[in-house]
């Protein structure tokens, strides 16, 4: 293995060693970050009689950690101390389940200690494990604990070595490609998402179980609310019919009480026409006495004849049977009832056919329209999509309303120093078209690009700045040459970004869509612009300087912080002639890495190799590009001077994107209603079906047998009249033998006295008051018999009309309760969905970039099934390595094992530059790889993991290939294992580095 020609620092690790020497481990700072360390990277492993180590010290570096050694060594002792040192589970290791285990063997315990990078101050943890209980001790800095709070401290550095996208040993590697879609989406979210992506993901899946369950109990109320009204549909009839029986029998009741009145009414009057009748007839009786004297003593000479034979017709009849007349009406009365109860059945059995019939009509009807409608898709998904947009559309006329208060606003405060304004900004804009001139000529695809960022600015969140030449103003344009050389060509055209996703989106549409060659940087997050230099300026004039770089030029806040952070532009002075006289004391006295003279730039190393200085010079160049001055302050204050000027425009540009929102609005309000009134028919039309299908086929079971009955009811009317023909024939047989009888022989003076009473007032046959109570009473109770079931029905239709009243509250209570849920859950998952759609967007932006420059092919995705089902949300990862076939997700079987481990580790570099984490591990996941892909996996991982913002990064290999490309940000440490190591205070790196170099020398 060569060795590399840069390196950053050199670290060796000792087996069998009491300790190794190393540089300090950097202390903590007020800004969060020393020496290249962030929040919770690993500063310090110190292992003692742990696993093949006695007494080591590991101090990694803040970028790329690179652990090489031969197998057996310890290389993973140092993974396994990392994971066990952090109150990690034995588990994630894959090796011994018990602690005690990782103890060295035949020492009877063995201790990790961690010191960790953070802000407020490091922190240290410790871990003592015993062989004999399998037990472990706990310290916090050196103050003994819990392991409870050494998980919480570690959570909230937010470490986690039980995630395979965080911490991935050497016997864990094949596990990656077997993690499941939605593990994997979950390990992801833990790892780079924002702390509350995976909070909010598992709070959609709780509403989403929620809702399930509101789901279904608003399903099963509906149906039993649907049944219960069904069964009273079903017997509605026998209600209304109880009901009408009943207003009978209360007519009845009522007629009952008012029949005594109508009766002494009657009498009253009758009475009253009897007397003036009888008055009348006395006047005409006495006057006929007087005609009729004579008559009258023959009369009663014959009455007295007539009294015997009387006396003896009375005998002889009450001898034999009278007929009952109380017998006789209650035929009568139970004829009436047959009579009446089959033109009941007749006219339920009429009534029921007519109701068959309209309910077919009825139903033919609903199925055809039913029919009409076709096969619809639901379009619940399509309401909440018009949902989502009409949000949207009021937020965006909110936005213009606010936007053009603000106009009218400034249009009223117009200057009226319009004229002067404007021909100072022409002339300002003419000395920037002739920078864009120069950015056109010299750089096309940048021109294109600044052209269409000015279109489309409103699409960015962050600020962007145009190219660092358009936007850098030079105050004395003598010295825009010193920028121009200190600035390389490529940055004085790149577009500067405040926000990372800004930027993505703004290279996916230029370089990705466009195919612009264009650069790009990003603003450091924490401002760098006003940084003071190392010293000052005072302590610098004796040497002829009189400026440092930053206070020559102006630009915006985020290009200058940019700089600073980049260039040091606040760090590197200018000088003079009398600078350039005195440029070896300078160089010997100040050691600063880079100066300017009057017309020449000073660059000063110190060799890596010796302690001396070196120096190299060049003579400036003209400027092209910063030569033309533009005080963008004063420009930018033109702009909102005369930005009155295109109010107009811009108010009409507002009303008519008002106007299209406005159209744009009803168009989905409309679509909405349409949609709710679809969704919400169909299903009215098939409940509607189902109910008159119910009713129909409860009509056709009780269908009635009109023939049967009216056979039974003509065999009840003979029965009843062959009864009365039998009590008449009866009757008329008792009276032909009274009057046949021989003991009366008395038809001459029975005519002459029936003549006689003739001439009187004929008598009337009347039915006595109990006969006619009886009658009444007869019809109430059979009305009461027929109405016993009726009741019992009804009963039963009240209580289940109460019960449908009470379902349906509790079923618009767990409406209302799943609205609300689907409110939460909207509101929920956008908060979640969006976030992680762009985080798996950025994911697989860098996973195919990484695929791509290996000539092969990745995609990483975010897949589900159902939007709706949470807990199925998955990350899917799919590569093609060879270009005849098609992209194939990543399994433990499609794949081959170097395929595998090349997809896991560009995987987790995608994951590199989003991380929350602090560190990462992986264990010689290099293994199975074949040399190509090998070499060109650890290319992308030297680049990415040295990057500016990135965490720190441990690689473990026990070899590596040969003419690898390092950086200076990596730290290698050699792991060595042996009975002949050199104890660490008589180990040289200078003495091995001579040794190294001579031997490659021929």
């Amino acid at each position: 293995m060569d060795l590399p020609q840069k390196r950053k620092r050199i670290s060796y690790e000792l087996t069998n060693s009491q300790t190794s020497s190393r540089e300090a481990a950097p202390s903590s700072s007020t800004n969060g970050q020393a020496g290249g360390f962030v929040e919770g990277s690993i500063l310090r492993i110190t292992m003692r009689n742990f696993l093949t180590y006695d007494h080591s010290e590991v101090f990694p570096g803040p970028k790329l950690n690179m652990i090489v050694g031969a197998n057996g060594t310890g290389k993973s002792s140092i993974v396994c101390a990392i994971c066990l040192g952090l109150a990690g589970k034995t588990a994630v290791l894959g090796r011994g389940d018990k602690v005690g285990l990782y103890v060295k063997r035949g020492c009877s315990k063995g201790s990790v200690e961690i010191e960790l990078y953070r802000a407020s101050g490091n922190l240290i943890i410790t871990r003592e494990i015993q062989v004999e209980n399998n037990q472990s001790t706990w310290m916090l800095n050196k103050k003994h604990t819990s392991q409870k709070a050494v998980e919480e401290a570690v959570k909230e550095l937010h470490i986690q070595v039980g995630n395979l996208c965080q911490f991935l040993p050497q016997e864990k590697v094949g596990e990656f490609a077997k993690m499941s879609k939605i593990e994997l989406l979950e390990a992801t979210e833990k790892s780079v998402g924002p702390p509350e992506m995976y909070e909010f993901h598992c709070e959609l899946k709780t509403f989403r179980s929620k809702e399930r369950d509101l789901e279904n109990v608003c399903k099963e109320k509906a149906n039993f609310l649907e049944k219960a009204r069904q069964r009273n549909e079903r017997n509605k009839l026998d209600v209304e019919r109880y009901y009408m029986k009943k207003r009978h029998l209360d007519r009845i009741q009522m007629l009952e009480k008012k029949k005594p009145w109508v009766e002494y009414e009657t009498a009253r009057k009758e009475l009253e026409g009897v007397k003036k009748e009888r008055e009348e007839m006395k006047k005409k009786l006495k006057s006929l006495k007087e005609a009729q004297e004579p008559l009258l003593r023959k009369i009663r000479s014959v009455e007295s004849q007539l009294q015997p034979i009387e006396q003896q017709m009375k005998e002889l009849v009450s001898t034999h049977h009278k007929p009952d007349s109380q017998e006789s009406i209650l035929y009568f009365l139970y004829y009436i009832k047959i009579i009446q109860d089959l033109s009941l059945k007749q006219t339920e059995e009429a009534d029921r056919q007519k109701r068959i019939g309209h309910t077919q009509l009825m139903i033919k009807d609903l199925q055809k329209e039913l029919q009409n409608m076709g096969s619809m898709e639901d379009v619940t998904p399509q309401i909440e999509a018009v949902n989502a947009e009409l949000r949207k559309i009021q937020e965006e006329k909110a936005k213009l309303e606010g936007e053009m208060s603000d106009l009218r606003r400034d249009k009223d405060e117009k200057s009226s120093k319009e004229i002067g304004l404007q021909n100072r900004q022409r002339s300002l804009d003419d000395m920037m078209k002739v920078k864009e001139d120069k950015l056109r000529t010299r750089f096309r695809d940048t021109y294109t690009a600044l052209k269409w960022l000015r279109d489309n600015r409103d699409r960015f969140e962050g600020n962007v700045y145009e190219p660092m030449m358009l936007v850098i103003n030079v105050r004395d344009s003598r010295h825009a040459k010193y920028i121009e050389s200190h600035i390389p060509l490529n940055d004085l055209r790149a577009f500067v970004f405040q926000r990372q996703e800004d930027m993505e989106k703004f290279m996916t549409e230029v370089r990705d869509t466009q195919r612009l060659r264009v650069n790009t940087v990003i603003a450091p997050e924490e401002s760098c612009s006003r940084r003071p230099p190392s010293r000052p300026l005072e302590t610098l004039k004796p040497y002829g300087f009189f400026s440092y770089l930053r206070e020559l030029f102006d630009a915006p806040e985020e290009v200058m912080s940019y700089l600073c952070y980049q260039y040091k532009v606040n760090d590197v002075p200018v000088g003079t002639e009398k600078t350039k006289s005195m440029i070896e004391m300078v160089i010997r006295e100040l050691q600063m890495r880079m100066i300017y003279t009057a017309e020449e730039k000073y660059t000063v190393k110190k060799s890596n190799y010796s302690s001396n200085v070196v120096s190299s010079n060049s003579a400036l160049r003209p400027s092209q590009f910063l030569t033309m001055t533009v005080d963008a302050d004063e420009r930018r204050q033109l702009e909102e001077q005369l930005r009155v000027q295109s109010i107009d425009q811009r108010m009409a540009a507002i009303r008519e994107q008002q106007a299209k929102l406005d159209r744009r609005d009803n168009e989905l309000r409309a679509n909405k209603k349409k949609l709710s009134e679809l969704k919400g028919k169909k299903r009215q039309l098939e409940q509607k079906i189902s109910t008159k299908q119910d009713s129909l086929r409860q009509m056709e079971q009780n269908e009635i047998n009109l023939q049967a009955i009216e056979e039974e009811t003509n065999a009840k009317i003979a029965a009843v009249n062959n009864k009365k023909v039998a009590i008449m024939e009866e009757y008329l047989g008792h009276m032909q033998v009274c009057l046949c009888s021989p003991k009366l022989d008395f038809y001459p003076q029975l005519f002459c006295i029936l003549w006689i009473q003739g001439t009187d007032k004929p008598r009337h046959l009347r039915l006595s008051s109990s006969s006619v109570s009886s009658r009444a009473q007869c019809a109430v109770s059979s009305c009461v018999m027929c109405c016993g079931f009726d009741c019992q029905v009804v009963e039963e239709y009240n209580r289940r009309e109460r019960e449908i009243q009470n379902m349906e509250k509790e079923l618009d209570d767990k409406t209302n309760a799943l609205t609300t849920y689907r409110q939460n859950i909207a509101e929920a998952k956008e908060r979640w969905l969006n976030p992680l759609k762009q985080l798996v967007d950025q994911i697989n932006e860098r996973f195919s970039d990484f695929f791509r420059s290996m000539q092969c092919a990745g995609e990483v995705d975010l897949h589900s099934e159902n939007e709706e089902e949470y807990d199925k949300y998955g990350i899917r990862i799919r590569v093609k390595f060879r270009s005849s076939t098609q992209l194939h997700e990543l399994t433990p079987h499609h794949q081959s094992g170097g395929e595998r481990s090349v997809s896991t580790m560009l995987y987790l570099m995608s994951l590199q530059e989003l991380n929350r984490c602090p560190f990462r591990v992986v264990d010689e996941i290099n293994q199975g790889m074949d040399p190509v892909n090998e070499r060109r996996v650890f290319d992308i991982v030297v680049r990415t993991a040295c990057g500016v913002n990135t965490s720190q990064y441990f690689f473990i290999t026990p070899k590596l290939l040969q003419n690898l490309k390092y950086a200076e940000q990596m730290t290698i440490l050699c792991v060595h294992n042996g009975p002949y190591m050199l104890p660490p205070h008589k180990w040289s790196e200078k003495a091995f580095i001579r040794r190294a170099k001579r031997r490659q020398i021929p």
